[in-house]
């Protein structure tokens, strides 16, 4: 162990050599725990402050971001010396010092060695040409190739990635991004094998293939062709294929640059090195010479070497401490993943192949879904071994804490996917591990929260942002931060203590007075807003969010005046867009009933367009396999013939079910069907916190189900009695009586105040039948409100909605009006008259089309074999 140096002596030197997270990590927990005595040197190669490599396909795909790691004044400090442009290439361990390329040496007491690794390479011919994918010079020439060769060519690219482990998935999501058509080549049976067993890299496969990825796999590439000019032309396959390829990106791996270690001087070797690279270290990441440390993927621990950012911090904290006087060790690697790929979430901790003895897997598959999870316990299922998300991860985030404990109830009840509602609500106990990356337990949070050892003199703390500057959760890859967030929301509660309803990090407003505030101050534009009430750019919270509280409030256009790139992905397109990439039509068919001329006209677009065409539980019919360039034309035909949107895309009315009434059933009571269509054009295009439905049944006999819906409403003899809170999904909800035996305009008029208030106070993306619940009060405190009007607020709810109903204006009907609009419509924004080929239907058995299998396309869905660092959640 390394004595604390005194502050009467002479500064010990500490060099670093490297530049990457490890390094700065280092740096950093030295700077914490107090630099008085020490000099540390940190000497980088590159020509950036250390930067967040985890991160890297937002350089991908936005060259100017800034990935730079913490603070960058934290290097203002005198003992705290970073030099750029200095590449380390010799370790004299006799007269401890370090040369580097420019001819520069440095002497040190302490060397720690943070070289990293490089991007493995392809040993075949036209290898010259390609691409890696390492560092930001590297995501930058990728950004630029692809800028330039679309235009230079005129059309959509075809970008090769040869890897499908996380790295190289995420490559090709980002050369998606830029525009161009991905594809994946890797000779492994299914997509990231090395964390994912067969199932979850099948689901993974059909989920990334119905995004637009073409994966080709079973054989490896033996050549990558160009021509004379050296452009690239396309991959040449072992079993003889030719895949097509404008630009190829490598992505197979790394290697350990353990180069220093191998080129020490001295005659005998001074180091251990595995056999597959890297410096063998000890659990104190001390090595084999004294005064000599190895952190990050240049160290060997147990034979092997990870690219890992969780690991990599580790080590930095403990040769830290060890310097310090401390008595730190490595317990191993963590190889938890948790990552979200083109929208798709994947995870994976613990023991997820159940390599242990006995172990039991507990699966659930929903292959048409694409939804894979899986919990791996011990033979008496009650011990967590590890486990596997794929489409679904929710459980991930409370699971991975709880590795090698006993699960609080049975492993089934976990796998969310199920339809079993949510996972069950488990107290991490003080030793859990919450947040990997950086080695912080729940007992450390809950400390810091109640202020024992916080920041400030013991001060509690009850920020987010501040609780994750205090102990640094949350900081690397996100995935925690759920679990941060509901745990510093538990103490807080605990203690008496009124927690934060801010809508996201960049707005301190609840959604419901943000609401508010925009209604009394008559706010129109997201960057009135945000200057207002917000701080930053926003994010995927507050950017719709505002959106949908604008479009509540008045019928402009949704996607005017800059909302549209607010919005999210189906209401940009005004569609939704299915799992092929293709979109759905949705006319709306007021209660279901419609003539036999407009089913003409249905019928008719179908045929013309080639589209699927289904009738839903909603009573309209829907047409899928549209593709985007499409959709304006097939909506023209719908317009010109009386049809209008029915907005299956939005956060908003979607239908009013009902039966056929007293117009034609014995049983009727009330007609239903003109209630239904009087409700429907009432409501419709009423932005709102989540989706709603709505069900109107003619008698008790309920055959519209309309307990089921957000309003209900069934018939009596005397009127109609009226039911709120409905609920389908996961968690379903039976409606609750509001009132009963109402006339038609009183019906209408607690339908628009129920409506109103609940747009008002919900928060986002919260049902109305979880929205009621929370109410203090529930049902009793929506009767006083819509019923009794004990907030005198009645009239004003009622005003809303008349100024809604007075100024809706048809979203489709508007778009055909104007040229600019239908910009936005179309696959390629730099050849706007082409269209997707990449799009593939078969014929269906039962004499429809439906998109082609993976199969059916002739490929085969393959994964990687290298292990590669997790990926922050949030990043697409």
């Amino acid at each position: 162990m390394t004595e604390q140096t005194s502050s009467t002596e002479t500064p010990r030197r500490i060099v670093v050599a490297g530049g990457g997270p490890a390094a700065h990590r280092f740096a950093d927990a030295m700077h914490a725990r107090g630099l008085e005595g020490w000099q540390v040197t940190v000497l980088t190669e590159e020509a950036h402050l250390p930067y967040d490599r985890v991160a890297l396909s937002k350089a991908l795909t936005d060259s100017t971001v800034d990935l730079t790691l913490g603070a960058a004044s934290m290097w203002d400090h005198d003992a705290l010396n970073l030099k750029t442009g200095e590449r380390v290439v010799k370790i004299d361990t006799a007269g401890k010092t370090v040369e580097t390329a420019a001819g520069s040496t440095y002497e040190y007491d302490e060397l720690v060695v943070a070289t990293g690794s490089d991007a493995a390479r392809l040993p075949i011919p036209g290898a010259e040409h390609v691409h890696v994918y390492r560092t930001l010079e590297d995501v930058w020439a990728i950004n630029k190739s692809i800028t330039e060769l679309t235009e230079k060519l005129g059309r959509k690219i075809n970008a090769v990635t040869i890897g499908g482990g996380l790295l190289g998935l995420e490559s090709a999501a980002g050369t998606e991004q830029l525009g161009a058509t991905p594809v994946v080549i890797n000779g492994a049976p299914w997509l990231m094998n090395t964390q994912l067993d067969e199932g979850a890299g099948q689901a993974l496969g059909r989920l990334i293939e119905a995004k637009g990825f073409e994966v080709h796999g079973g054989v490896f590439p033996s050549e990558i062709l160009a021509d004379g000019d050296g452009q690239v032309t396309g991959v040449l396959m072992a079993d003889g294929r030719t895949i097509a390829a404008d630009l190829v990106v490598v992505a197979i791996g790394v290697k350990p640059r353990d180069e220093l270690f191998r080129a020490a001087a001295g005659e005998e070797p001074q180091f251990d090195l595995g056999p597959r690279g890297g410096v063998v270290i000890n659990d104190d990441c001390s090595t084999q010479v004294p005064g000599i440390w190895a952190i990050g993927e240049v160290a060997n621990f147990g034979g092997m070497c990870l690219g890992l950012v969780a690991p990599a911090n580790t080590m930095a904290e403990i040769v830290a401490d060890r310097l310090h006087g401390g008595q730190a060790t490595f317990p191993g690697f963590d190889t938890a993943t948790k990552l979200k790929l083109s929208g798709v979430d994947v995870a994976s901790f613990g023991d997820a192949f159940a390599r242990t003895e006995h172990a039991l897997e507990i699966v659930y598959a929903d292959p048409a879904r694409g939804v894979y999870q899986k919990i791996v316990t011990t033979d008496d299922a009650k011990t967590l071994l590890g486990g596997i998300f794929v489409g679904d991860a929710t459980p991930y985030t409370s699971l991975r804490p709880l590795l090698g404990r006993e699960l609080a109830a049975e492993p089934g009840a976990y796998l969310t996917a199920a339809g079993g509602g949510d996972a069950p609500d488990t107290e991490l106990p003080d030793d859990a591990i919450l947040c990997s990356c950086n080695n912080v337990s729940a007992g450390t949070i809950r400390d810091t929260v109640n202020g024992c050892g916080a920041c400030d003199g013991n001060a509690p703390v009850q920020e987010l942002g501040e609780l994750k500057g205090c102990t640094r959760a949350g900081t690397s890859c996100g995935s925690c931060v759920p679990m941060l967030k509901k745990l510093l929301e538990t103490e807080l509660t605990k203690s008496g203590v009124e927690v934060s309803k801010a809508l996201c990090e960049h707005i301190e407003l609840s959604r419901q007075e943000l609401f508010d505030a925009i209604r009394v101050l008559e706010l129109t534009s997201f960057e009135e807003i945000m200057a207002k009430y917000g701080t930053g750019a926003g994010c995927d919270i507050c950017k719709p969010t505002i959106a949908n509280i604008l479009a509540s409030q008045n019928s402009a256009y949704v996607l005017d005046a800059g909302r549209g790139t607010l919005q999210d992905t189906n209401d940009r397109a005004l569609a939704n867009m299915q799992k092929d990439g293709t979109y759905s039509v949705v006319p709306r068919i007021a209660g279901g009933e419609i003539t036999p001329k407009k089913l003409g006209v249905i019928a008719a677009v179908a045929e013309q367009y080639g589209l699927y065409t289904k009738i839903t539980g909603g009573q309209r019919i829907d047409m899928f396999g549209a593709r985007l360039e499409q959709l304006p034309e097939i909506w023209k035909q719908l317009v010109d013939a009386g049809f209008e949107s029915g907005q299956a895309y939005g956060k908003s009315l979607r239908t009013v079910k009902s039966c056929v009434g007293s117009t034609w059933c014995r049983f009727g009571v009330q007609d239903s069907v003109a209630m239904a269509i009087q409700l429907e054009l009432r409501y419709r295009g009423l932005r709102s916190p989540h989706k709603l439905k709505m069900g109107v049944s003619g008698c008790a006999r309920e055959c519209a189900e309309a307990r089921g819906k957000d309003v209900g409403v069934i018939a009596t003899a005397d009127g109609w009695n009226l039911y709120v809170g409905g609920n389908g999904g996961a968690t379903p909800a039976h409606a609750q009586l509001l009132a009963k035996d109402l006339d038609d305009e009183t019906l209408i008029k607690y339908i628009d105040r129920y409506f109103m208030y609940y747009i008002r106070t919900a928060d986002r993306l919260q049902r109305t039948a979880r929205w009621q619940e929370e109410l203090d009060g529930g049902i009793k405190h929506v009767e006083d409100v819509v019923v009794k009007d004990t907030l005198g607020i009645a009239e004003e709810l009622e005003a809303a909605m008349a100024k809604h109903v007075d100024t809706y204006v048809d979203e489709w009907a508007d778009t055909l009006k104007d040229p600019e609009r239908l910009r936005r419509f179309r696959s390629f924004v730099n050849a706007p008259d082409q269209k997707d080929d990449s799009i593939t239907f078969v014929p269906d058995e039962r004499g429809q089309m439906r998109p082609a299998t993976a199969e059916e396309k002739g490929k085969v869905l393959i994964g990687a074999s290298i292990p590669m660092r997790p990926r922050d959640e949030n990043e697409v």
